[in-house]
């Protein structure tokens, strides 16, 4: 067993920062009001995650997106799903949440934004890290959003599901005014989710279903962690090229791997998040001038961010180091 001797919330000193306090998350009603910006591959799937897995958060939801042709379809449709006898006396099935298309100039009245919006996803068969080529392109769409969230002095989640979500929910944070607490990104659940599909697949990395961790960005500088009991880093480090690299595994299939990242990364982290529940998500570390969104397990809850401050030995914050210094140099 290795030693361990420092911890996450040792982070924002290495880059001579202090810890801002997350104690300003927003306080929901039982259920919430959600909007969605963007309702293309990811958006949609997402969506229908939501419906189905969330009435118990979700009061409603509305759709915002250039696409008039496409929100007048996902109206239809998504309103067409439900349970054959859903509020009729004796049936215990769930209504699921009304869908109803807003436009940009109501999309911050609501409890929950989603941010899905995207200029640049590279095509099939596109090399190297497809997130970071999607940053230039999709800074000024986040940047837009953030000046409409500012105006409106909205006070409610702010949920970034975009790729580079780490950079892209500072640039909203530095372009609002809101406060750290307000914004998450979720990028990371995906990534435990891959780390636990070739955990089952091969059994030398089986242990990370009960003892590993994920943290970091949703790309190159993931830290998978085999295991916070006995790290290995080796294995941790091989564990992690698999993850990293699942998403081309599936491009050079010749699709777009989105229907996880839909669905464990947003749709099910988010419906967590509402819950109070532990989930993975990018939370703020760092003081009003320096710091960065980083991967964690966290739950917001009474008002607060709580994030599992865990320690490591020096390999794996090491890791942790080096991505979470790359992240504050991304604003």
């Amino acid at each position: 067993m290795k030693t361990l001797n420092k911890w996450i919330h040792d982070l924002p000193a290495d880059i001579g920062a202090s810890a801002m306090p997350l104690d300003r998350a927003p306080q929901l009603a039982r259920k919430a009001r959600v909007h969605i910006v963007a309702l293309g591959d990811v958006g949609t799937t997402m969506l229908i995650g939501l419906l189905l897995a969330g009435q118990d958060v979700i009061a409603s939801v509305g759709m915002c997106d250039i696409n008039e042709k496409n929100l007048a379809r996902l109206e239809m449709e998504m309103n067409q799903i439900r349970y054959p006898f859903a509020g009729q006396e004796g049936c215990p099935d769930p209504v699921l949440p009304a869908v109803t298309v807003v436009g940009e100039e109501d999309v911050f009245d609501c409890d929950v934004f989603i941010f899905c919006a995207s200029k640049g996803v590279p095509p099939v068969g596109a090399g190297g890290d497809v997130r970071m080529a999607q940053l230039e392109a999709n800074r000024s769409l986040i940047a837009h959003y953030a000046g409409l969230a500012r105006q409106a002095g909205f006070g409610g989640q702010v949920c970034i599901v975009s790729d580079p979500v780490d950079p892209l929910c500072r640039a909203f944070l530095t372009e609002s005014g809101l406060h750290p607490a307000q914004i998450q990104g979720y990028g990371l659940g995906v990534m435990h989710a891959r780390a636990c599909y070739y955990a089952k697949k091969n059994p030398r990395f089986a242990h990370y279903l009960t003892e590993g961790r994920a943290f970091g960005p949703h790309g190159a500088d993931l830290v998978i962690a085999d295991s916070m009991e006995d790290y290995d880093d080796a294995l941790s480090r091989e564990l992690t090229d698999l993850v990293v690299h699942a998403n081309i595994a599936v491009r050079d299939l010749g699709y777009k791997p989105y229907i996880a990242p839909a669905l464990s990364s947003a749709a099910l982290s988010i419906i967590l998040t509402l819950r109070g529940q532990w989930h993975y998500g990018s939370v703020y570390l760092g003081d009003a001038s320096k710091g960065a969104f980083f991967g964690v397990k966290n739950r917001v809850a009474g008002g607060q961010v709580t994030y599992e401050d865990v320690c490591a030995c020096p390999a794996l914050y090491e890791r942790w180091k080096r991505a979470y210094t790359a992240l504050s140099r991304l604003v």
